[in-house]
């Protein structure tokens, strides 16, 4: 396994890790959140990149993707 898809297995296991949507995976944050956050600016370092890339996922309707290598893998 490269580096792109270890990193794309852990986001997919990915947490929110504080507020009011703690514990759920970033993948599954409502969209209206990770918008907010776009607008608003994203968290600096890991979870901020997470984020990003999230939003991105949402944006282009990806979110079964990452949702079915969850489901498929165990976290790293």
């Amino acid at each position: 396994m490269d580096n792109s898809q270890k990193e794309l297995l852990e986001l997919a296991h990915a947490q929110m890790p504080f507020g009011k949507y703690k514990n759920q995976y970033l993948i599954d944050l409502p969209e209206f959140y990770v918008v907010w956050f776009k607008n608003k600016g994203f968290p600096s370092g890991k979870l901020g990149q997470q984020l990003q890339l999230i939003y991105e996922l949402k944006l282009n309707g990806l979110e079964p993707m990452l949702r079915d290598l969850r489901s498929g893998f165990r976290k790293p």
